[in-house]
């Protein structure tokens, strides 16, 4: 079977799967019945494929299409994994290998970026938001398990890996190598700027990283600063007992978040006030790389109206997974329970909308002689962040006055 026809019976399966994982919500309180009766068109929608279609389709395509498209229909981050790739999940998921620093989610199908962590190899090629992850070792991701993508990415120090990427500035894919390696995650930057406003710029989240957010305060107002950026802009590496900590230095009262699931019983997070360590006022940055702990500490922010949130939505990712096992040994990876927002949303179906809206600047496009796109240079991780030209840092200042 071509490619072509592959990808049109397992994108038929997954819509099918997709309308009936849509009916079934809809007659959540209808009764027993009208669920079976879903289950019932699909198989006899699958049937017809299996018998009447143009040629034999491979049926073990449909399926595995049919489950991560219903999956990725209501979680971006859920994975279903054969037994064999189960069993490598968890021989591997608490060890820490070499790895090229990617961040992943599920989109249209596809493995998407959503942050690559600053100084590990992906971040050196210039990997960002939202780029599309096309194959991995030569294997096209599409509807490839997002837990099994990320062992593909695992390996020893040392070692290649061929990625094929689309970006969407230059839309025609790109395969780049990439050279595995012990990512270490950033540090805390931190300096004074105009106006006596202390900034601070975290760009992942752990116990380690918040000790030096909470020292970089107190030493910034030592200094003087009666006004704080915090900048959590393609922040997308820190778990959501990181990112309530985070929130919690900069309240002293007030709820944070809370967690909720169908089997999950709602536990709501209360700022400690001995862990609240300024009342200056705050202006935390966002953007679309901005994911799981860090967008809990915004929205918590936010909704307590301490701090102005300012600059692009979030990612939307902040859940409790839990691996559950079938009888064949294989497994589904599922959010089981979310966070929401002190207004009443899940963050992660939602994101964090700022307060005050603004696009980061894209840089320039330039085509060569025959008008295709010339690839983008690698960043120059060297260089610090020059906040004068940052529109988004000029922003803030603005709104803190």
């Amino acid at each position: 079977m071509t490619s072509r026809i592959k990808y049109f019976v397992v994108s038929s399966s997954t819509c099918l799967t997709v309308l009936l994982l849509a009916g079934s919500v809809i007659s959540k309180g209808a009764s027993q019945d009208d669920t079976f009766k879903h289950i019932g068109v699909f198989s006899e929608v699958v049937h017809y494929i299996e018998k009447q279609y143009v040629e034999e389709p491979d049926m073990k395509s449909v399926t595995l299409g049919a489950l991560d498209g219903m999956l990725e229909a209501i979680d971006p981050f859920a994975s279903y994994l054969n037994a064999d790739q189960y069993r490598d999940y968890l021989k591997n998921k608490d060890a820490r290998r070499p790895d090229v620093g990617l961040v992943l989610s599920k989109r249209y199908g596809m493995v998407v970026v959503v942050d690559a962590i600053p100084g590990s190899p992906a971040a050196k090629a210039g990997f960002s938001t939202n780029d599309m992850i096309e194959s991995i070792k030569g294997v096209a991701t599409r509807d490839m398990p997002l837990a099994y993508a990320g062992l593909l990415l695992q390996g020893d120090s040392g070692t290649d890996i061929d990625l094929s990427v689309v970006r969407a500035r230059h839309p025609e894919p790109q395969t780049v190598k990439l050279t595995r390696a012990n990512v270490v995650l950033p540090g805390i930057d931190s300096k004074m700027l105009p106006g006596d406003v202390g900034y601070i710029d975290v760009n992942s989240l752990s116990s380690a990283h918040l000790k030096d957010v909470s020292d970089a305060v107190k030493q910034l107002q030592k200094n003087g600063a009666k006004k704080l950026i915090l900048d959590v802009r393609y922040c997308g590496v820190g778990t959501p007992e990181d990112g309530i900590a985070l929130a919690n230095l900069f309240l002293k009262s007030g709820r944070i978040t809370y967690l909720k699931g169908q089997r999950v019983t709602q536990q709501n997070f209360d700022a400690d006030p001995a862990k609240g360590i300024t009342d200056l006022p705050v202006a935390v940055l966002t953007n679309r790389g901005t994911a799981d702990g860090a967008e809990i500490a915004a929205s918590a922010l936010l909704g307590n109206k301490r701090a102005q949130v300012i600059g692009e939505r979030t990612y939307g990712d902040a859940a409790q997974r839990k691996a559950l096992t079938m009888d064949d040994g294989s497994a589904i990876i599922l959010s089981v329970a979310k966070y929401y927002t002190l207004d009443g949303k899940a963050i992660q179906d939602t994101g964090v909308i700022p307060s005050t809206v603004v696009a980061e600047a894209e840089p320039p496009v330039n085509y060569d002689e025959n008008g295709e796109p010339v690839p983008e240079a690698k960043p120059q991780e060297t260089q610090p962040k020059k906040l004068e030209d940052d529109p988004v840092v000029k922003k803030a200042l603005e709104v803190l006055g």
